[in-house]
């Protein structure tokens, strides 16, 4: 294994957790859902160092001395707010994914129509991933890596990305603007699988930076899973 790997290996690491606990993506999720905010003002600068530092440098690299020195305070204060260099990783990453549920709530909203709104959700959602250097870096370096991360979670990946997107559907239900008789779990499950074999897989037919592009894709593939199983197109 190269040192590439190891690097990556071991922020992808950070993503899983023990079948009886939360996935990091999870309590994000959970975070944005419920809005929950974060008003430890050096917590946060913390917060900021470190995600440059590991930007920049990689996670194996970088030391709590490191995200220290960046922050301007002494690494004791470091601790104090994150025991170990793992812990700190995993609120790093837990932030990212936590803005990327925001980013795609904000974005939605822009919207007028349900269908517009799986077309912006869907645009959103690559644009924020891929261009996060973070989230995005990991992704462009070891494809090979992330993939079998997210397939050996046992699905609690896309389950929790589906759960969000479902969340969504279920409120244009309640809002009149889909049918009711949508099958919004299984609408769910395919738009997020979709999207998810986007950011693992390489395309040489589709210019993934193109957002004019991936919205064209989401009309014509996406938008029509609004419609009820078994209806006539």
């Amino acid at each position: 294994m190269n040192s590439q790997e190891v690097i990556v290996e071991s922020a992808l690491s950070v993503l899983m957790a023990p079948a009886n606990s939360e996935s990091l993506l999870e309590r994000a999720y959970i975070d944005a859902v419920e809005q929950v905010d974060d008003t430890d003002e050096l917590r946060a600068r913390i917060l900021d160092a470190a995600y440059e530092q590991f930007c920049r440098m990689g996670i194996r690299r970088s030391t709590m001395e490191d995200v220290a020195r960046r922050a301007g305070v002494s690494r004791i204060t470091v601790y104090r707010r994150f025991a170990t260099k793992d812990a700190l990783v995993e609120h790093v990453v837990r932030r990212e994914f936590r803005r990327y549920f925001d980013r795609f709530l904000i974005d939605i909203e822009q919207a007028r129509t349900a269908a517009d709104r799986v077309v912006l959700g869907f645009v959103s959602s690559l644009r924020a991933i891929r261009r996060n250097p973070l989230i995005g870096g990991l992704i462009a370096a070891e494809p090979d890596l992330l993939v079998p991360s997210m397939v050996n979670d046992g699905g609690r990946t896309l389950a929790t990305v589906r759960q969000f997107v479902a969340g969504q559907l279920r409120r244009e239900q309640h809002a009149g603007n889909v049918s009711s008789d949508l099958d919004t779990d299984l609408a769910a499950e395919l738009m997020v699988r979709i999207s998810a074999s986007f950011l693992t897989i390489p395309s040489h037919v589709i210019d993934l930076d193109d957002d004019e592009q991936l919205a064209g894709v989401a009309r014509r593939f996406l938008v029509p899973m609004l419609e009820p199983t078994g209806s006539p197109a």
